[in-house]
């Protein structure tokens, strides 16, 4: 069993950055795919960030590159999420997750999850 403990969130202006970390911890996972989702109140869990955990190959979602970039410290089995030029439309409680596959893109396959950091972003 894996436990995830993400951090970092937090209330920030429009336009502001954050970094938020998620701290890997219980049976080993050197070929995983970890990934951040977010949920806004009374929408669906969004996918934004994806990262091949055995060479650090990454993915963003369209609505987030080129502001939100994923990468990861396997000596501290810790993933983060710099976010940068927040959006009003990026307020929303952010989860990590870990998929036992080297890598994966489909939101199924991702099986640990954490229990998510708040994300406010004020306009």
């Amino acid at each position: 069993q894996v436990q995830l403990v993400e951090s970092g969130g937090g209330l920030v202006q429009a336009g502001g950055s954050l970094r938020l970390s998620c701290a890997v911890s219980g049976r080993p996972f050197s070929t995983a795919t970890m990934g951040w989702f977010r949920q806004a109140p009374g929408l669906d869990r969004d996918f934004v960030a994806a990262i091949r955990w055995i060479d650090g190959g990454t993915w963003v979602a369209n609505s987030v590159k080129g502001r939100f970039t994923i990468s990861r410290d396997n000596v501290r089995n810790t993933m983060f999420l710099q976010m940068n030029n927040l959006k009003s439309e990026d307020t929303a409680v952010y989860y990590c997750a870990l998929a036992r596959t080297p890598w994966t893109l489909n939101r199924n396959d991702f099986g640990s999850w954490g229990q998510g950091t708040q994300v406010t972003v004020s306009s």
